[in-house]
């Protein structure tokens, strides 16, 4: 699979976050999103947050403690957690003016911060939930975006303001959650030389293809071998599946699969963030 370039993409995303930001009424910021946990005003925290943490710890090198002893999955999962909640409980504190003018400055910085990366080099943090022990910058730039874009589409969608589901920026979206159906699939058993497609519709969707060769799957740009199943999920619902946004029985109900359904509804299960 080609890399996902997506550093210039950043400036347009946050550009949108700030504009809906500035828009919401008080109302607005008290609104549930489909984060349980959180309201708009605390998803507005973790996106500030998140740049900032980021930009102090891989930018600027500054470890504010002893690092973490992580052995295993959950362990990260949890270190991640508890930051997310640490910096939630603080900048939620903020106006909504204050927040908002603290986020036009990280983005732009975080933003530059990511255009000045060499996407092939290996990125300081990898991106776990694909598997990948190490992970090229563009990788992490283009996790990075689909974390601007789907937190900002949570209170969009909380606040009944219209979503930013184009192609430009929905598709890379997408195609970077799809990067962990490999290891998402990791245990599920295939024939060789067959072939799973998951399809994503609508006009900012696509289809990616999993083939199984050597005992692995892996993840393929155009159709190989024999396909055995087939799973299609619209675009509205898909980026809630694999950001834990969305019931998996509403999912289901939502969602066809041709072929062998095992292998189809397993895709539903895919979770495509840290937590």
């Amino acid at each position: 699979m080609k890399p996902i370039l997506v550093a210039h993409l950043l400036p347009i995303v946050d550009e949108h976050l700030l504009e809906l930001l500035r828009s919401l009424t008080p109302a607005d910021w008290d609104a549930q999103t489909v984060a349980p946990a959180w309201k708009v005003r605390d998803v507005a925290a973790h996106l500030l947050d998140t740049q900032l943490r980021k930009l102090s710890r891989v930018r600027d090198g500054h470890m504010p403690g002893p690092p973490p002893q992580i052995r295993s999955p959950e362990d990260l999962v949890a270190f991640v957690n508890r930051l997310n909640r640490e910096g939630v409980e603080m900048y939620r504190r903020l106006s909504p003016p204050v927040l908002i003018s603290l986020m036009d400055v990280a983005s732009r910085e975080s933003a530059a911060f990511h255009q000045s990366l060499d996407p092939m080099a290996d990125a300081v943090f990898s991106v776990s939930w694909a598997g990948d022990e190490t992970s090229p910058n563009w990788f992490d730039t283009a996790r990075e975006l689909t974390e601007r874009w789907h937190h900002q589409q949570q209170i969009r969608l909380a606040t009944n303001r219209p979503g930013i589901m184009t192609p430009e920026l929905y598709y890379p979206v997408l195609d970077c959650f799809m990067r962990a159906l490999p290891y998402h699939y990791r245990d599920q058993q295939g024939e060789a030389d067959t072939c799973v497609r998951v399809n994503v519709s609508g006009d900012c969707g696509g289809s990616w293809y999993l083939f199984r060769e050597d005992g692995r799957w892996l993840l393929i740009e155009s159709p190989r071998g024999r396909q055995v199943s087939e799973v299609t999920m619209p675009q509205d619902i898909a980026w809630r599946i694999f950001t834990k946004g969305i019931d998996r029985d509403r999912a289901a109900a939502e969602t066809t699969v041709n072929g062998v359904r095992v292998l189809g509804l397993h895709v539903l299960r895919m979770i495509s963030i840290i937590g």
